[in-house]
């Protein structure tokens, strides 16, 4: 398969825009991490804020990744259209192929982070006793037993 310098190129603005979206979980994951430190050092050892603090560092290094691979993907697709203008069509085919591996790779970290997020949220509302959420089916017999 030939491809054109227009075919790395269409990986850019998803490159773009998955980027920016990482950089704003980093940069909440940054704020959450600055108020749990603050709630830290003002209380007394607390299990729920322990394991917070062990989720945030695992989901720093998925974002540090996630990011790290998206930009090797960017890099790979820019590496690609040089390769393409030089007209060495192998190691572009190549490039371009390893440039999606690691934007696939990067996605699957993201999906894993939200994952590990999800399990932040419970572990935060753990604390919280009878206010648990139901399941759909609850919440659908809840719903029909009031009509």
């Amino acid at each position: 398969m030939d491809i054109t310098i227009n075919t790395p190129a269409l990986l850019f603005p998803a490159i773009s825009l998955i980027m920016l979206a990482y950089t704003n979980r980093f940069l909440a994951l940054a704020s959450l991490v600055r108020n749990l430190h603050d709630k830290y050092k003002s209380e007394q050892q607390n299990t729920v804020i322990h394991g917070q603090i062990k989720n945030l560092r695992f989901r720093l290094r998925l974002i540090k990744n996630m990011q790290a691979f998206g930009v090797l993907s960017f890099l790979l697709c820019i590496v690609c259209m040089y390769l393409i203008h030089t007209g060495n069509t192998l190691a572009a085919n190549i490039t371009f192929a390893l440039a999606l591996v690691s934007f696939a790779t990067s996605l699957i970290i993201s999906l894993w982070e939200i994952w590990k997020s999800n399990k932040a949220l419970e572990l935060a509302l753990s604390d919280m006793e009878g206010l648990e959420d139901p399941t759909i089916v609850e919440y659908i017999r809840k719903k029909l037993d009031r009509e």
